[in-house]
């Protein structure tokens, strides 16, 4: 069984992706750090060509292969569960965890992150605020309708975030006591 992060940009999912990982003893899998590997360039690089569906395609190709594979942690990228494909493959050997933030969380996180500053969607101030409201707004529910157990991980730290999978992955049988 996999354990998969979902969830908007800045909600914690590679950092407590990562710890999650070292605690069960497991591979971690960043679907978008693979994707950039494997094709020799960064996503903002097609994302700003205007070539979204040429990195949707390479992302539903690549959720596809990884998700035949057995106890990884794996996130995707937030767009990720706007096609029915990938939660459909996601689930078929895996349990999803929508890591959520509110808007004003994920802008102040991102505002205060130099690289989230400096990668994805060149835009400041209100209109980064707007364009993650809507954004957000957009997904709300494809996330919720995705996802086996929702974390809010506003106020939390890493660790409190780790220890709330752990627990629900206990409660539910996955991982022994």
């Amino acid at each position: 069984m996999n354990i998969v992060l979902i969830g908007f940009r800045a909600t914690g999912k590679n950092t407590v992706g990562n710890i999650l990982a070292k605690k069960l003893g497991c591979e971690f899998v960043d679907t978008d750090e693979l994707i950039e590997k494997r094709h020799g360039f960064a996503i903002d690089e097609i994302l700003d060509r205007g070539d979204e569906s040429m990195f949707r395609l390479m992302e539903s190709d690549l959720i596809n292969e990884i998700s035949k594979l057995d106890t990884r942690v794996i996130t995707v990228g937030g767009g990720a569960i706007l096609k029915y494909k990938n939660v459909k493959n996601l689930k078929r050997h895996g349990v999803i965890f929508l890591l959520e933030a509110s808007p004003r969380t994920i802008f102040q996180r991102i505002t205060k992150d130099d690289k989230a500053k400096s990668t994805r969607h060149h835009v400041t101030g209100q209109e980064l605020y707007n364009k993650i409201k809507n954004l957000f707004n957009l997904r709300y529910d494809y996330y919720h309708r995705a996802s086996n157990y929702v974390i809010d991980t506003s106020g939390k730290s890493v660790d409190e975030v780790v220890d709330e999978i752990m627990t629900h992955l206990r409660n539910a049988g996955f991982i022994s006591l």
